[in-house]
């Protein structure tokens, strides 16, 4: 399973893989971060797609079409914002993961990459939300062979070293 799980440290809009993970908001029309660039790099189709799904809630995941990315599709998700651990937050952001990978099972998904769910705007703390997101990824490659590679794509050194050094502890 090991070979299954890679990191990256760049742009996840470039990344050529059959789905790339947008940690979106719940109205899922776009944003800042991760959210904003992928938008951008997709084209106005993604929006008007995205128009149809009637948003998302907080640890659920929808998909659509990729349009102008090398990703065949995106997997929409909705990361709890932090609010210190009091709002069930780390339950949350596991479902955000079971649900995309499930996504990506449903859909005949073979890759998948992932950014850092939640913890930019939203504030959840770094090492914990990278910490669920390596431990519900591999319970779920437990349980299912349909999956051959998912990436964890970091935007910056801080969160590429966190991903690598928990991934191979």
């Amino acid at each position: 399973m090991k070979n299954k799980i890679e990191t990256h440290k760049g742009d996840i809009t470039k990344l050529n893989v059959d789905a790339i993970v947008n940690a979106a908001n719940t109205s899922l029309l776009g944003g800042g971060g991760v959210d904003g660039a992928i938008h951008r790099a997709a084209g106005p189709e993604l929006l008007q797609e995205c128009k149809t799904l009637n948003g998302c809630k907080t640890g659920e995941a929808k998909i659509t079409n990729g349009y102008n990315l090398p990703a065949k599709f995106v997997i929409h998700t909705v990361g709890p914002i932090w609010n210190g651990g009091k709002n069930n937050e780390e339950d949350l952001l596991a479902n955000c993961y079971r649900n995309s990978l499930g996504l990506t099972v449903e859909n005949g998904i073979r890759s998948i990459a992932f950014p850092a769910i939640s913890t930019g705007v939203y504030h959840f703390p770094l090492e914990k939300a990278t910490e669920i997101a390596i431990i519900e990824t591999k319970i779920f490659l437990q349980e299912n062979n349909n999956i051959d590679k998912v990436i964890f794509v970091a935007f910056d050194e801080k969160t590429f070293n966190i991903y690598n050094q928990l991934l191979h502890s």
